[in-house]
């Protein structure tokens, strides 16, 4: 694969300086044109050590309008990342639509050394690929273009090079990292092309720089951006104009009712006054404890309340956190995303705030809106709702694999039940600002709310995560499920 960058392709400097003043023009108007566009743009610089990727980031600062520019470089781990799933440390640097962030380092270089150190099998190597090639598919699909450079330069030249730079204390080999990746060159080589081969793929291809001299390889890969720019910039106005030119047909199928899962829920089940006050009383005091062991064991605890509007879900998240202490948790209450969160993929408004180790957030609704409110209200097209059971579950799964516990409610009540407290909202003046013009629009799609329920039960209760549904009917049994239910998830995981 390397062979094709060891030809010895070079640019005389007049050539480079003839050259470059027009690439870097074009480059400037493709990255306003993008940003009109609202087109979110990765650039990964990764490769061998001693190619000059520091020099070739330096340029494209040059180059490109800065202010649209945002440069990130992966080292060690700060103490926050390693508290939390890996992948939070590279959802933060993601750039809002519009914008360009350029990765010194990236999602593949832990994986890589890790392997060509031989700190992880061939197994968990090929296993990170894969959440690789899920993780930037997630992004490729939503719209963010991802161009991957890898520069490579043969090992004589490398050894030629340690010997030429000795008095250079700001070349690449007087990094910490040149004489560790020298020595195991021959694995890294090996590594690095099984780890290019699997996740060379036609939304994120890879594109392979020869680096052996400076004035091509930084031409090379102002040529490479420019082309990608470019092929983006005209997929969208194909896309507009095939989106306009398009008249769908409106296909009026039957209303068919069918079960779902909410009917298996037992709306008629309640508990007694003294059952409820002893048992609640019991249970907070038993989180308590546990929240404190959780945090002097450094686990996370993420937990999500979804159900129907007037279901009880604040008075049930406010049972769960009497029974915290106000240092160790977080409500997140999501609404409408703000124009900030519209700039993103819609999961990263949720990763930001993944806590730290020892910590539990809680989310009142949350990224099962994608499946849910935006589904039925048509905020989200069926290719983005649909493709969205496949990314919230790989969420999920990073989240539990990095030991997360992690809780998932929905608190089901009767649509006659919803009705007697819409009712009893609007005649209490404490209550009032509960109920909108949303909600009751809401309740004449309840039967499409329950499809969405149902499909979202199906396709993403999982071993690591499973669904909780709750009957909700009667408040104070929900509140007492949902205690027990929190307290027998973090005693197991404690144990």
């Amino acid at each position: 694969m390397f062979e094709s960058a060891e030809v010895g392709r070079s640019i005389p400097k007049e050539a480079f300086n003839r050259e470059e003043p027009k690439l870097q023009t074009e480059l400037l108007k493709a990255q306003h044109a993008l940003q009109e566009a609202r087109i979110q743009v990765v650039i990964i610089l990764s490769g061998v050590e001693g190619a000059g990727k520091g020099e070739v980031l330096s340029r494209l600062c040059k180059w490109l309008d800065i202010r649209g520019l945002q440069t990130y470089a992966f080292l060690d781990e700060a103490e926050e990342e390693r508290e939390r799933p890996r992948y939070w440390r590279f959802w933060r640097v993601m750039p809002p639509r519009g914008k360009i962030s350029i990765l010194f380092g990236s999602w593949y270089s832990q994986p890589i050394i890790d392997r060509a150190f031989r700190r992880i099998g061939k197994a968990d190597f090929e296993r990170e690929l894969n959440r690789i090639v899920d993780f930037e598919r997630l992004h490729a699909d939503d719209g963010a273009l991802i161009v991957k450079l890898w520069y490579h330069l043969p090992k004589k030249l490398l050894k030629q090079r340690i010997k030429d730079d000795k008095k250079d204390k700001l070349h690449e080999s007087k990094t910490p990292f040149f004489k560790k990746f020298f020595k195991r060159f021959a694995e890294f080589l090996m590594v690095s092309e099984r780890a290019l081969r699997k996740t060379d793929t036609g939304p994120c291809p890879w594109h392979v720089v020869e680096a052996t001299d400076g004035r091509y390889r930084d031409l090379e890969t102002g040529r490479i951006l420019l082309s990608a720019f470019r092929k983006r910039l005209a997929q969208l106005a194909q896309k507009e104009r095939a989106d306009k030119d398009k008249e769908a047909e409106v296909i009026i199928l039957p209303d068919t009712k069918t079960a779902t899962v909410l009917e298996t829920v037992d709306l008629t089940r309640s508990v007694t006054e003294k059952e409820y006050d002893k048992g609640v009383d019991k249970m907070q005091k038993k989180l308590y404890k546990m929240a404190w062991d959780a945090y002097l064991k450094r686990h996370n605890t993420v937990a999500v309340f979804e159900g129907w509007d007037a279901s009880g879900k604040g008075g049930a998240i406010r049972r769960v956190t009497a029974g915290v202490d106000g240092r160790l948790f977080r409500v997140i209450s999501v609404a409408a995303p703000t124009d900030e969160e519209r700039a993103q993929h819609y999961l990263w408004r949720f990763w930001r705030h993944i806590p730290r180790a020892g910590y539990i957030t809680i989310y009142d609704r949350s990224w099962y809106g994608r499946v849910l409110v935006e589904r039925v209200e048509k905020f989200a097209t069926e290719t983005e709702w649909l493709r969205a059971y496949r990314e919230i579950n790989e969420f999920e799964a990073q989240l539990c694999e990095h030991g997360v516990t992690l809780l998932k409610f929905w608190i089901h009540i009767s649509a006659e039940e919803q009705l007697r407290r819409f009712k009893e909202r609007q005649k209490l003046a404490w209550k009032q600002h509960k109920i909108t013009e949303e909600d009751w629009r809401n309740r004449e799609k309840w039967d499409a709310y329950e499809d969405a329920v149902n499909d979202m039960v199906a396709h993403t209760s999982s071993d690591y995560a499973p669904w909780t549904l709750v009957p909700g009917n009667d408040k104070k049994l929900a509140r007492y499920q949902i205690l027990q239910t929190f307290c027998d998830r973090l005693d197991a995981a404690l144990d």
